[in-house]
């Protein structure tokens, strides 16, 4: 317990603005691309009560750290905020405005994990206070998390979003056929977590974008 209060204190910040900002982002997006849905519900806003789920952006999150602190394990950390309403008709090019509405939220999560780069090459680089490393630790879970619901929310499995940007890439036909998979999409997440192959598709990936990150920032960690 001792150490779960630190760890819980130091990932609640990176999860809570990774999560809410990555829906903020959609909303925000659909309304340039004409639907006002989610401004008209109060969802384009940087106000995290706005987007919290409490399962998926308190309850998931929480346990999954409890878990890997308790009982050692890096499972993968993620979850979900309130999906921010998006009426895809009233977009003014419906299929092709799908597709920037959709990335606007991974889009966001690079933002973040650049930004939180940016502040661990601060703390790295000046003196060193009682604050420094606390810093580095949650600059560490913001790259983290970032990077994880990035790279997750671009898998091509609808609802994802990078289901969704399939579905505005493909062909009519198709596109139609392969958005009838949505409804399977949460079950098939479920089996590929359990099953280890969501985090054998994913670590490489976070591996990699955090290598990438650890090169033009030059540090290494």
């Amino acid at each position: 317990m001792e150490s779960l209060i630190p760890t819980l204190a130091i990932w609640a910040l990176p999860v809570l603005l990774a999560i809410t900002l990555h829906e903020a982002a959609h909303g925000y997006v659909a309304r340039h691309f004409g639907d006002p849905t989610a401004h008209l519900a109060g969802r384009i806003t940087l106000n995290p009560f706005k987007h919290i789920d409490p399962v998926g952006t308190v309850l998931v999150p929480i346990g999954i750290l409890a878990l890997s602190t308790l009982f050692g394990g890096g499972g993968i950390l993620f979850g979900w905020a309130k999906p921010v309403p998006v009426d895809f008709g009233r977009l003014r090019k419906p299929k092709a405005d799908m597709l920037w509405v959709a990335a606007a939220g991974p889009f966001m999560n690079l933002v973040m994990a650049i930004g939180w780069a940016i502040v661990f090459k601060f703390a790295t680089a000046t003196p060193q206070t009682a604050y420094t490393l606390p810093l580095e630790l949650m600059a560490e879970a913001g790259m983290t998390i970032n990077a994880v619901l990035m790279f997750l929310n671009l898998l091509p499995i609808p609802p994802l979003d990078g289901g969704r940007i399939a579905v505005s890439l493909l062909p009519g036909r198709m596109a139609w056929q392969f958005a009838r998979l949505e409804p399977y999409g949460f079950p098939i997440l479920l089996i590929l977590l359990f099953t280890g192959v969501l985090g054998a598709i994913l670590w490489p990936l976070i591996a990699v974008f955090r290598f990438v990150l650890a090169t033009i920032f030059g540090f290494y960690g």
